[in-house]
């Protein structure tokens, strides 16, 4: 090859890229910039050591024979012998499938009716009307279980306001909070009252991201309103819709201690009790003699890992189905 010809191809060349290293952060002068920041941080770190960190050292009472007399470092190691108790027993298997019963019927019921109402809700016109019925609907979100399970114990009593109602049609009064086999149901009705209209509002904010013209094209090519909604709407938010139903799996273990505690009474244990109020009973406040600390103790530690476990399990069914990560 001709030397001229090389010496020009070099000559053309672009010159080869420098080697940038990554800067080095001078932490000095970063925090004098930024130190009102770390200020700010400092109640945030002392409020989780205190109530999260430190509290964990209770754990160690699933291991042990707790005896208020003779003290923590005094009661015996037992292993895993409270776990076995729990599971021994004839509450385990009764308190776990209401539990995850209950819990499963409120995430179905719950988004399908969240769904159902941000879908018809987007079809209204007026815009009044809409932030009117939206601003009612999640008032109830905001009111805590004390107020509404006082309110609901006297309207769904067997002399209370709904079964008026019924009983003015010559039908016989429900028994929503004594009836085993209809207590699960008020649970599961009054949660999806309580939450629908907030859990509507996440779907309704995804509504607004569908392109208008959409509507409109499909308008032109004659399709009616439930048309649209079925070939546009739902496809629209159906990654979101996956996205709540896989998160909403961390909380099969938690189906609502506050709403049972309010609610329920002995006569529907046998459908209505479940773990968080097993250990509260079992736990705090015993039954027929001192509480039992460590089983307490031991079904709590045991519902703490395995919802940990359903947690990582329902971001990793995220990130497969709906390509969202936390991290």
């Amino acid at each position: 090859m001709d030397s001229s010809v090389v010496l020009k191809e070099v000559e053309l060349a672009p010159p080869a890229a420098p080697k940038v290293g990554r800067a080095k952060i001078n932490w000095r002068t970063h925090f004098q910039q930024h130190w009102p920041l770390y200020v700010m941080l400092i109640p945030a770190i002392v409020s989780m050591i205190l109530f999260r960190f430190y509290p964990m050292w209770g754990i160690l009472f699933a291991f042990k024979k707790y005896s208020p007399v003779a003290g923590f470092a005094k009661s015996p190691w037992v292993g895993l012998k409270n776990f076995s108790r729990f599971f021994s027993s004839d509450y385990a298997l009764p308190i776990l499938r209401n539990t995850i019963s209950i819990a499963v019927g409120k995430i179905v019921v719950g988004q399908i009716v969240a769904i159902l109402f941000a879908l018809f809700l987007n079809e209204v016109r007026s815009h009044f009307f809409k932030r009117t019925v939206q601003t009612m609907t999640t008032l109830a979100h905001f009111l805590s279980w004390i107020i509404i399970g006082g309110m609901m114990v006297q309207i769904l009593s067997t002399k209370g306001a709904v079964n008026q109602i019924v009983t003015s049609f010559g039908l016989e009064p429900i028994r929503f909070l004594s009836d085993p086999a209809v207590f699960p149901w008020t649970l599961i009705g009054l949660e999806t009252w309580k939450e629908f209209g907030w859990g509507a509002v996440i779907y309704l904010a995804a509504l607004t991201n569908i392109n208008p013209e959409l509507y409109e094209a499909a308008a032109v090519d004659g399709a009616d309103r439930f048309q649209r909604m079925r070939h546009i709407t739902l496809p629209g938010i159906k990654t979101l819709i996956i996205l709540m139903s896989c998160l909403s799996l961390g909380g099969i273990l938690s189906a609502g201690f506050e709403q049972v505690l309010v609610l329920y009474n002995p006569v529907v244990y046998k459908t209505g009790d479940i773990l968080d109020t097993y250990i509260y009973r079992v736990g705090l406040v015993g039954s027929g003699g001192m509480p039992d600390y460590s089983l307490g103790t031991a079904v709590g530690l045991l519902q703490g890992g395995v919802g940990f476990v359903l947690i990582l399990v329902s971001y990793w069914l995220a990130d497969k189905f709906a390509n969202y990560r936390v991290f």
